[in-house]
């Protein structure tokens, strides 16, 4: 029998289904929940045990890990009597993985002390690549002691794994990071159709800026989506549209200005109003288009 804690999984969507199979890759039991059917058969195919409930799933926990699109569905798996907070035992770590408000972080962490149940915050980056090849960068907020009691576990998920202040922390340190990927996104997708007009050879544009100071992470992740225009969904407009809203908000209610971030949250606003919310975000290229008068 393994010496390591039992996992229950909620959330088994683009993120969630390859971040279980790398616990259970790692020697974790993962017991896991979801609405989806195929998700549940995809995690017993990959030697994880699929639950008819959430209080089926993490009632034997240690570990209960949430990864869902937003704070509503966190709320909604997290309280009431069907819940995580009525079914997991005293003692259990909810590390929530998902995208949400830092205040309810605050709120749940606050909520699951009433039960003796330990939370983490512990969002993500690095899309759906990033949660297939385990190479993920998790923000953190919480206890030390539950920190350092978790980071066996995320070392199984993620490279980057910090630390980065009390609950709620690892929501606000998630919201500045969607933040500069987005504006990172326009900026490489305005450069993209600025390239293309101009009659350059795009490819090789585009690898030599990599190579120099305008590269970064989400060039070379989203370099063959600009190309090849393949906006399949590793993170879709309809979740960095909710993140844009996070961010905004969270910045108006410490006093920051954040006049590009404004202004790039309506254009994935716009996008989203124009049906392509359930694309890839690097589909920002499609904004910019037509914007630039192409008809798509």
């Amino acid at each position: 029998m393994s010496n390591l804690p039992k996992v229950a999984w909620i959330g088994l969507g683009i993120m969630g289904s390859p971040m279980s199979e790398n616990l259970i890759k790692a020697g974790y039991s993962v017991t896991g929940y979801t609405l989806e059917q195929d998700k549940l058969d995809r995690l017993s195919a990959a030697g994880g045990t699929a639950a008819k409930s959430i209080a089926e799933a993490v009632e034997n926990a240690d570990v209960v890990i949430t990864m869902v699109p937003a704070s509503p569905q966190v709320e909604a798996i997290a309280y009431g009597p069907d819940g995580i907070l009525e079914n997991a035992r005293s003692g259990a770590l909810l590390i929530d993985m998902s995208s949400i408000t830092p205040q309810t972080s605050v709120d749940l962490a606050k909520a699951a002390k009433d039960k003796g149940i330990r939370v983490l915050d512990a969002p993500v980056s690095g899309g759906e690549a990033g949660a297939i090849e385990a190479v993920l960068s998790i923000m953190v907020g919480g206890e030390q002691a539950d920190f350092d009691e978790a980071k066996p576990l995320l070392e199984a998920l993620g490279k980057t794994i910090v630390l980065c202040g009390p609950h709620g922390s690892g929501q606000t340190v998630k919201a500045a990071n969607q933040l500069i990927v987005a504006v990172n996104i326009q900026a490489c997708a305005e450069a993209v159709v600025f390239l293309e007009k101009s009659g350059v050879d795009l490819a090789a544009a585009l690898d030599v800026l990599n190579g120099g100071l305008a590269g970064s992470t989400v060039l070379t992740r989203k370099k063959d989506n600009f190309l090849n225009r393949d906006f399949k969904p590793g993170f879709r407009i309809d979740l960095h549209h909710k993140d844009m809203g996070i961010v905004t908000d969270a910045a108006r209610n410490v006093g920051a200005a954040l006049p590009v971030g404004a202004v790039v949250a309506q254009l994935v606003a716009s996008l989203r109003a124009q049906g392509d919310g359930g694309l890839d975000h690097s589909a920002l290229l499609r904004s910019v288009e037509r914007l630039s008068g192409a008809e798509l």
